[in-house]
């Protein structure tokens, strides 16, 4: 129903619908109660209304019901079952339509989705449209396959049989009122109903109707007339119209057929479907009471019950047969239940008997055979050879049980040679012989044996009767009968014959192809088809013994020969004359029995140039292609295959030389298929990584459907497994067993500890950092769940106590810092499903004695408040725990969240928001969940939420959000309002929080409210948090105008000039704008906060106002605004500005000109203005007069305006992992570690020396960290050694000099936490959205301690979230499901800094941003190529689980190309296939056949060939041929050579990644072998010449290949050496066989075969192979040649004419006919 294909169970109640779905999911659909039944149809259910005696009871159900909303229809059945007003409610709707509308009512509705309401049915009468109001009309039967409704009129005593169909809105509707109301295109599809068919006369309605179909596959539909004891059938007439299928019924094309009971069954054809019917007999219980089964009009058989039953002995076998013993006292009265070929068969003793009719047989060669005549035979010889089969020669099989398939073979046999007994076309004794050769044959002796055994003798038999009805009695004299079997039996070789060419293209049938010989051969002998008969003894020659064979040939029909089509299309090209001559049943759509031939015939066609016209090919035959793009006739024909569903399974069980042209096809797209293949594509050329990638295309992190997976697995099997999609294994199970990772700590007290880091040990950390402890290391530092160790003497005095509380503070100060780095180490790198409850590891800030058996120590409750201390630190804590989930789902449940809210509000739980929000899982919690966790008035608690929830919302300006952040923003409250005492730090949160909800919507009025805040003046609570309320405000303003200041949004100017005027800029343009703005943001203000004119404190508004202008016109390059923007040039303006807030300016000059930041110290020098250079430059200098003051302001400045630069080159290359920025910030970072405290010696002369005479350490310190940080930035997730040795110095360093503020501890874990960003999976992106992050984050005011919130408020520094991309990418193995190393060649796109370049880089890596990305390729010799392409674009990295990624959420399969080892196994490439030292590995295996088992003193014989093979390749079939090879028992063979071959071509296999060729390479070399043998031994060893013909085949291939006929890049896949020794070795062995030259003569001359007891079987087999692989064609056609050119008495040599009128025949073959034939 709808679009929806699982089967759904409909119940209709009284006044409901029931609906219950295979998941066990049930939905109620009221309804009114004039429904009287339910019917289905394909596209719905039909509901039939009753009269409309009954509408008024129960209120009427009109068209266009406006109360039944879509939320109304699928209500749980607890809801609408047991309420008894609901459906009065649901009804009272109606009533005022009932006078007016009662007329419209449909007598027919069609429910066409639960989600719908029932629509009215038209009918369709003299080309109008009228609603079907006729309630006489009573449906009494549906099809749920094609749209056919029959229907009986009591009134008219009429019969009707109607189509449904789906009108267009062209059609005029009858009342046209609907269609005024609403608009046509939102008009529902309606559906008519159209009548086909009327039958009068019927004075009650038909007991049954049911579908069948007819001889010739044409639908019928059947009535069971009781009272008239009748079947009457219609015959329904199909037209195919644009794809739509018309039914109609043709006057004249209707029957009956006496019947009391009839039911459909499946029997003569049941693998046959008719569209979408299946081939369907009718069983008919006929008035005498006996049962008979029909195949259209054509009556087949009568069926008997077995006679045990009337003994009533249950025991007995109730098969259903057409036994010859009729039990006299039991009599059929009805029929019941048919499904498939089995029925219920009622007798008069009131017992039911489940019986199964016998179905086709079950032998396939019979099948085979039955669908080949039923597709190759005209209607009524195939009604004729039916009747033959079911009505006479079946009976007696049909009364075993279980026939064998022997029995059914045979049994199709006789009813072959009865056609031909009855077409004794040849004289009387021919025939005769005939059937004796028949009845000596081993089946009928097998046949006797058989019906001996079940008790009946052969004599009965033999004795067939059958239903006299069907007896022709056929007088052998009538000419006419004669030539209509002559007939039907030539249509009989034809198609049989069809089926013979097909099985020889399977290996697995070579038994049926020689049963199927064997009567091909007595066909042909009757219709004395003497080319025929040549043909199959040329096959098998064995058969010549039994078959006299002559040279009078009655006609010159050539039989078709596959074989030899394949090779002239190898040879010419598909479209030369010489293969257009393919039989009709090949050619025939939708032909079943031979499509095998027909697929092979297809793959060919395609692969030899030929066109396609429609669904057909140039060649004849249809072929389904599967979509996708081919530039190649070898991708064209992949593409077929997989359209075929043609996979490798079958590709096996082609005979070799056939399978070599489709393997070549595979092996050349092998190397780079087109990108849009299917998956089943990929796998079939054996390139699962992109079948996995495609998989992970089409369904993302859905179970793979069932049906794709069945068809990867059908193309792939036997070679591969189940594909499943690879999942990452990040949890904890992971590192068991990787020694490295344990976390090794001698100190710690118990072994179990959580720090929070537990999980980030997973394989594809390991691939990249498994080499070096560098994550352990980062790990120990980040580590805060621990005491920290305190260095003592070992003898304690009282004033030690003093010294540990000092230096347990000093740590304090460390350890409180480390959760900001731990959360950004730890981003994102646990994948759990979110079901248990939330951990935060504990902060430990207590100390342990190493020298005192580590005694803890504790901070000292009464020196400090540790409480206090502890607040935001746990906060921070609870954050990096939150900020490690990531979700596979990609969001949280919203119950997970409140599970975890705490009784009482605590900093764990606002932490725990926070992080949430930052993932963007805060979508889940409703309004009245944000107004519980307000109304607890915990300050940390409503910090986390509005940031979190601002942080989900970003950028979508959602009005509910931002109700609830301005409500905590006092200045926006109306003056009505209760004044609330907010303490700041909400308000500066809430003003942040605002910023990200309208992030770059430039959203006026926001915009002018934070612009008012930035200098608004404080008149509450906390005077000190006041700067970091206007920077917030600043951060705030910023955010919404991101990057759009350039669009003059009108009041542009005034707020710029109002920007500056905070900044402290000297020149104000329009003095009187700006008071006037000032005056109109004054109104309405609360009275504590008031303004003095226009003069604004400046030390709290500039930083605000210049970090808003640098994200307004962030890349913008706007000159205006950086000119106003200065730097100071003298020094009056140096002491006007103070130095801070000089490196703001730096870095807002900067991000507004984004383009121009280099990263080059010529950048950074040019950043400094002159005044201060040479100031810097005469500090050593003491002839420079200068000032103590004046120095030192030049210093201060000096430095921050460096430390300014290089925040800006961090933000600019964030991410990038840019060289020339490392370098540069690195050497800066050292500079100023050497000026603060000389480490280094090497003395850089560039730099000016002595910056800390005149500058304090705090400021140097400052700029030193805040450099440090740029520079982890910049490396991002990278794990770069160098910076880290130099932030593991650093830290270390502070706490030992105890210099350490929290601030720069902060900044110090932070920079490691951004070093190893996500465990080295994420880093940052340069868009906008994420510059303005990371400068929240990096904002150049750290904080002095775990409580400062000063200038910034710390919540503030874990916003840098917003700013990562997981842009991760890690190579996984698609054979074992394990990360590997894989090199990539990645291209970026031209930028103005460089041209387009590519590096290479070993994954597991970090690519590139998307806006610069272009290609990405798995290079290297090792795996198979691989190429996505990308456009780069400006827009975010791909999401988790994003569809369009075309890295599958950072996993790239790829597929090692057998022969070589991973790179985790051998880096170097010393273990390669091709270097390992394979000739010693023969050398072995040849010397271990020749002495016995003694391997003890054999050290070098260690390696076997299968463990060799095991290593380079996963292949199933060569590691167990490897293994094989192994067996000891080959030591005792004596047959070295082949020892010797198979280990070549199992290292050629190997070698050049071609498993599957290792089946073609030994049936080559056994072919020959046994030719081989077959010539030199006397005794029969091959009974067939067909692998001659697939021999020839190889060849052929081989010269395609030699041509250029079929192109490739890497040769033929056969080595050619290979094949011409063959061929060389097959013709010596031709011109050793001794008696083959006079057996060639006699059979040019008479046609005869060698007839001499055994050995002429030899003999006739080796002159077969002869003829076929010289291509001699049969004897009669050589004969009428040679009679041709005789008369020419030329004196010539007649061989060139003979090779002209013999195209295909070798030259050396056609000497010996001018020899034998022309030179007597």
């Amino acid at each position: 129903m709808g679009d929806n294909p699982e089967a759904l169970l409909c119940v209709l109640q009284l006044d409901s619908l029931t609906i219950y779905n295979t998941s066990g999911e049930v939905v109620s659909i009221p309804l009114p109660g004039s429904i009287t039944s339910i019917w289905s149809l394909p596209f719905g259910l039909l509901l039939q209304q009753g009269a409309e005696g009954n509408l008024l009871k129960h209120g009427p159900f009109p068209y266009s019901s406006p109360s039944l909303g879509s939320r109304d229809i699928i209500r749980n059945r607890r809801e609408t079952g047991h309420s008894p007003h609901n459906n009065y409610s649901f009804l009272s709707a109606y009533d005022q339509l009932l006078k007016g509308e009662s007329s419209s009512m449909s007598s027919h509705l069609i429910l066409k989705d639960l989600l719908e309401e029932p629509q009215s049915i038209y009918i369709e009468e003299r080309g109008k449209l009228n609603i079907m109001r006729d309630f006489d009309e009573r449906t009494i039967w549906t099809s749920d396959l094609i749209p056919l409704m029959a229907s009986y009129n009591k009134v008219k005593m009429q019969h009707s049989v109607w189509v449904a169909e789906v009108i267009n809105s062209s059609l005029e509707v009858e009342n046209s009122s609907l269609s005024a109301t609403v608009p046509t295109g939102v008009l529902p599809k309606r559906f008519s109903f159209h009548r086909i068919w009327q039958g009068k006369g019927a004075h009650t309605a038909a007991s049954k109707v049911f579908l069948a179909t007819d001889d010739d596959s044409a639908p019928i539909i059947c009535f069971l007339f009781l009272e008239q004891k009748k079947l009457l059938s219609l015959r329904l007439q199909t037209v195919e119209i644009n794809n739509e299928i018309l039914y109609d019924v043709k006057p004249d094309m209707s029957w009956s057929i006496p019947a009391i009971a009839a039911a459909p069954v499946i029997v003569t054809r049941p693998s046959v479907k008719v569209g979408l019917l299946p081939y369907t007999d009718i069983i008919v219980l006929a008035p005498e009471s006996i049962l008979i089964l029909y195949s259209g009009k054509q009556c087949l058989c009568r069926y008997l019950l077995p006679s045990c039953l009337g003994i009533g002995n249950p025991s007995c076998n109730l098969g259903f047969s057409k036994a010859t013993s009729i039990s006299h006292d039991l009599k059929i009265v009805g029929l019941a239940d048919a499904v498939e070929a089995r029925i219920n068969v009622k007798v008069n003793n009131r017992m039911i008997f489940r019986c199964a009719l016998h179905r086709s047989p079950s032998s396939s060669l019979a099948n085979d055979s039955i669908t080949a005549m039923a597709e190759g035979l005209s209607p009524s010889f195939y009604n004729h050879f039916l009747v033959l089969l079911w009505g006479d020669s079946e009976s007696s099989r049909l009364s075993e049980a279980n026939p064998t398939v022997d029995s059914e073979w045979s049994s199709f046999c006789d009813a072959i040679m009865q056609m031909c007994k009855k077409s004794s076309v040849v004289s009387q004794e021919t025939a005769e012989s005939s059937w004796e050769f028949l009845l000596n044959s081993k089946f009928h002796k097998n046949y006797c044996k058989i019906n001996n055994m079940i008790g009946l003798s052969s004599g009965v038999a033999l004795d067939r009767t059958g239903l006299d009805s069907m007896r022709s009695n056929i007088d052998g004299t009538k000419s006419s009968e004669k030539s209509f079997h002559f007939d039907l039996l030539m249509e009989s070789l034809d198609s049989l014959h069809a089926v013979y060419e097909s099985l020889k293209m399977d290996n697995l049938r070579r038994r049926d192809l020689e049963l199927l010989a064997i009567l091909l051969c007595n066909i042909a002998k009757f219709l004395g088809e003497e080319c025929y008969l040549d043909h199959y003894v040329r096959d098998f020659p064995a058969l010549c013994k039994t078959v006299k064979m002559g040279i009078n040939c009655l006609s010159s029909k050539a039989p078709f020969n596959l074989f030899r089509w394949l090779e002239n299309c190898l040879q010419h090209g598909c479209t030369s004359d010489k293969t257009n001559n393919l039989p009709l049943v090949v050619c025939k759509d939708g032909s079943s029995v031979v499509s095998w031939a027909r697929k092979i015939v297809s793959f060919y066609s395609l692969l030899c140039d030929a066109k396609i016209i429609g669904n057909k090919l140039s060649s004849g035959v249809s072929c389904n292609i599967a979509s996708g793009s081919s530039s190649s006739n070898e991708e064209l024909t992949v593409l077929a295959m997989v359209g075929e569903k043609f996979g490798l399974k079958e590709l096996d069980s082609l005979p070799s030389g056939v399978s070599l042209p489709l393997r070549h096809a595979l092996d050349k797209c092998r190397e780079s298929p087109p990108a849009d293949w299917p998956a089943a594509a990929y796998v079939l050329i054996g390139r699962e990584d992109l079948a996995l990638s495609c998989l992970a295309r089409s369904c993302k992190f859905k179970e793979l459907e069932t049906q794709t997976n069945m068809n990867l697995v059908s193309m792939s099997t036997p070679y591969m497994l189940h594909l499943h999609p690879v999942t990452i294994p990040s949890t904890i199970s992971d590192t068991v067993g990787l020694e490295s990772t344990k976390f090794e700590d001698t100190d710690s007290i118990d072994g179990s500890m959580a720090d929070g880091m537990e999980n980030i040990f997973s394989s594809c950390t390991q691939l990249r950092y498994g080499r070096d402890l560098r994550l352990n290391e980062v790990r120990r530092l980040l580590c805060s769940a621990r005491p920290v160790a305190i260095q003592t003497s070992a003898n304690p005095s009282a004033s030690d106590q003093d010294l540990q509380q000092a230096q347990l503070w000093q740590l304090a100060q460390r350890t409180t810092a480390l959760p900001l780095g731990r959360g950004a180490f730890t981003l994102a790198t646990i994948y759990t499903l979110l079901t248990e409850a939330f951990t935060v590891p504990k902060l430990v800030l207590a100390g342990r004695l190493p020298a005192q058996q580590n005694a803890t120590v504790n901070l000292d409750p009464s020196i400090r408040n540790i409480q206090e201390l502890k607040s935001w630190p746990e906060f921070h804590n609870a954050v990096a725990a939150g900020l490690r989930l990531a979700p596979l789902q990609g969001k949280v449940s919203r119950t997970w969240i409140i599970y975890n809210r705490p009784e009482e509000p605590n900093a764990v739980h606002a932490g725990l928001l926070l992080a949430l929000g930052l993932h963007g899982f805060l979508r889940v919690l409703t309004i009245t969940d944000t107004y519980q966790y307000f109304s607890q008035e915990h300050e940390a608690t409503t910090v986390g939420l509005m940031l979190g929830l601002a942080a989900s919302y970003r950028g979508t300006m959602q009005p509910s959000i931002s109700k609830c952040l301005y409500v905590h923003i006092p200045y926006r409250h109306p003056s009505s309002f209760p004044e609330l005492e907010l303490p700041t730090l909400l308000q500066t949160a809430a003003l942040m929080s605002v910023g990200l909800l309208f992030e770059g919507s430039a959203h006026p009025q926001t915009m002018q409210t934070l612009l008012g805040e930035i200098g608004r003046r404080s008149g509450g609570d906390n005077v000190l948090e006041r700067e970091g309320y206007a920077v917030s405000a600043g951060f705030s303003l910023g955010l919404v105008a991101l990057g759009r200041g350039e669009e003059a949004l009108g009041f542009m100017d005034t707020l710029v000039d109002r920007l500056f005027h905070y900044i402290g800029g000297k020149e104000i343009r329009n003095e009187r704008s700006l008071l006037l703005a000032a005056s109109v943001d004054e109104h309405n203000r609360v009275t504590g906060q008031m303004m003095d004119g226009t003069t604004v404190n400046v030390d709290v508004t500039a930083p605000g106002a210049m970090i808003a202008l640098a994200l307004m016109f962030l890349k913008s390059e706007s000159e205006v605004i950086v000119s106003r923007l200065t730097i100071p040039q003298t020094h009056f303006d140096l002491q006007y500005v103070r130095p801070d807030f000089i490196m703001l300016r730096v870095i807002a000059r900067n991000l507004i000109m984004w383009g121009r930041i280099h990263p080059s110290k010529d950048w950074i020098q040019s950043q400094i203005p002159e005044i201060i250079k040479s100031g810097v430059k005469g500090l050593r200098d003491d002839t420079m007069d200068i000032d103590e003051m004046d120095a030192e302001t030049i210093v201060q400045a000096y430095v921050n305006i460096v430390a300014g630069a290089c925040i800006s080159l961090g933000l600019r290359f964030a991410g990038t992992k840019d060289a020339n920025a490392q370098e540069l910030l690195y050497e800066y970072a050292a500079y100023f570690l050497n000026e603060i405290k000389p480490v280094s010696t090497t003395n850089r002369s560039t730099f000016p020396k002595g910056l800390s005479q005149y500058v304090d350490r705090g400021t140097l310190e400052i700029c030193l960290h805040l450099i440090v940080l740029s520079l982890s930035v910049v490396m991002a997730g990278s794990g770069h050694l160098q910076t880290f040795r130099l932030l593991r110095f650093l830290r270390n360093r502070s706490s030992v000099d105890g210099h350490a503020n929290y601030g720069i501890q902060m900044a110090v874990s932070v920079a490691i936490g951004f070093l190893f960003l996500g465990g080295g999976t994420r880093t940052f992106s340069t868009s906008n959205s994420s510059i303005a992050a990371l400068l929240i984050t990096l904002y150049p005011r750290l904080p002095t301690g775990p409580n400062d919130n000063r200038c910034h408020l710390q919540a503030f520094r874990h916003l840098y979230v917003l700013a990562t991309e997981a842009r991760w990418l890690q190579t996984v193995d698609v054979d074992t499901g394990l990360p590997v190393y894989a090199p990539l060649e990645v291209t970026i796109k031209e930028t103005e800094h460089y041209s387009e370049t590519s590096f290479c880089e070993i994954t597991p890596c970090i690519l590139p941003e998307r806006s610069i990305l272009k290609t990405v390729r798995v290079c290297g010799p090792r795996y198979w190529p691989q190429v996505i392409e990308l456009v780069p674009e400006n827009k975010p990295w791909w999401s988790f689980g994003d569809r369009n990624d075309p890295f599958h959420s950072g996993i790239l399969h790829v597929k090692r190309k057998v022969g070589a080892c991973s790179y985790v196994d051998d880096p170097i490439g010393c273990q390669s296939l091709l270097s390992r030292a394979m000739h010693k590995v023969f050398g072995l295996t040849s010397l271990r056949a020749g002495y016995t088992g003694n391997n003890s003193n054999n050290g070098s014989a260690a390696v076997t060939v299968d463990q060799l093979v095991s290593t380079f390749s996963s292949d199933p079939s060569l590691i167990a041929f490897a293994q094989l090879c192994c067996d000891l028992s080959w030591n005792s063979r004596s047959d070295i050579d082949f020892q010797e071959f198979c280990l070549q071509v199992l290292f050629e296999c190997i070698s050049k990644d071609r498993p599957a060729l290792l089946q073609v390479y030994l049936s080559l070399y056994t072919t020959i072998g046994s030719l081989a043998q077959q010539v030199s031994n006397s005794n029969l060893l091959v009974g067939d010449s067909l692998s001659v013909s697939s021999l020839k085949l190889a060849l052929s291939y081989n010269e395609a290949v030699m041509t250029g006929r079929l192109t490739t890049s890497r040769g033929s896949i056969v080595q050619s050496v290979f094949l011409g020794s063959l061929r060389k070795q097959v013709e010596e062995l031709l011109n050793s066989a001794e008696q083959l030259k006079t057996d060639l003569c006699n059979y040019l001359n008479s046609g005869s075969w060698p007839n001499d007891g055994s050995f002429g079987v030899k003999s006739s087999t080796i002159l077969s192979w002869y003829l076929q692989w010289f291509g001699v064609p049969a004897a009669p056609t050589v004969k009428t040649m040679v009679d041709k050119i005789k008369p020419m008495n030329t004196s010539l040599s007649p061989v060139p004419l003979l090779c002209l009128l013999l195209p295909g025949t070798h030259i050396n073959a056609v000497e010996e006919i001018n020899r034998f034939l022309l030179s007597t």
